[in-house]
């Protein structure tokens, strides 16, 4: 299990994220939701300890930078690097070896080719699948809906259900509810704030929470 307790994350004098506290359980599909800016990619960042940040993330299975996976919604690359050796790459950073990459290539990704050119899509595409490779334990996913193609969403629908079968604890943020049927738990962070969890039978609460302030009547208003 992940426990967030208290975390909160300014920059100078702007807070970005305060007073966290939430739960994420092995065998659970957490998700999170909110406007842009309203804190998710920075919460991914601290949890994945790639920010400094105030209050505590514990993880009960050891130290957690090297059990977790995390795929930011705009995953880099480095220059002249194919697909296939950054997958290899990832393996060795984990001690990982005697991996069949072409049989591991899940999204039928070119391999040979250099990621940096790759599309969007598929640079997260790879991203993912170096992180399946890599065994993780948990994975923090950051949008990792957009940009793909609607058959690789079938795959990774398949791999979060996979994931949730094998124990794992995950993570991921979308601004697509479609995206969110995988998820146990959905919780909206609004200016920095968690405030609303609902379990899955309650996912409409937090959708219209979202459309509040008026949505519908500004809508007619541009329409006019």
């Amino acid at each position: 299990m992940i426990s967030l307790q208290s975390l909160s994350k300014s920059y100078g004098s702007h807070a970005v994220l305060t007073d966290i506290n939430v739960h994420f359980r092995r065998g659970e599909i957490n998700g999170i939701v909110g406007e842009n800016g309203a804190g998710k990619t920075t919460l991914f960042k601290c949890i994945a300890a790639l920010e400094s940040y105030e209050g505590t993330v514990d993880y009960d299975q050891g130290i957690l930078k090297n059990k977790l996976g995390y795929l930011p919604t705009d995953p880099f690359f480095l220059s002249k690097i194919t697909g296939k050796e950054y997958l290899q790459f990832v393996c060795i950073a984990r001690g990982i070896g005697k991996v069949n990459i072409d049989e591991s290539n899940l999204f039928d990704l070119p391999l040979g080719e250099y990621a940096e050119n790759f599309s969007t899509g598929m640079k997260k595409k790879l991203a993912l699948t170096g992180l399946l490779l890599q065994k993780n334990d948990v994975f923090i996913l950051d949008e990792p809906f957009n940009g793909v193609d609607l058959h690789s969403n079938l795959i990774i629908d398949e791999v979060l259900s996979k994931l949730k079968e094998l124990n794992k604890i995950v993570v991921l943020s979308s601004h697509i509810f479609s995206t969110l049927k995988a998820c146990d738990y959905l919780h909206h962070l609004k200016e920095g704030k968690i405030v609303t969890t609902v379990s899955k039978e309650n996912f409409e609460l937090v959708e219209q929470e979202m459309k509040g302030g008026g949505i519908s009547s500004k809508v007619i208003d541009l329409l006019k």
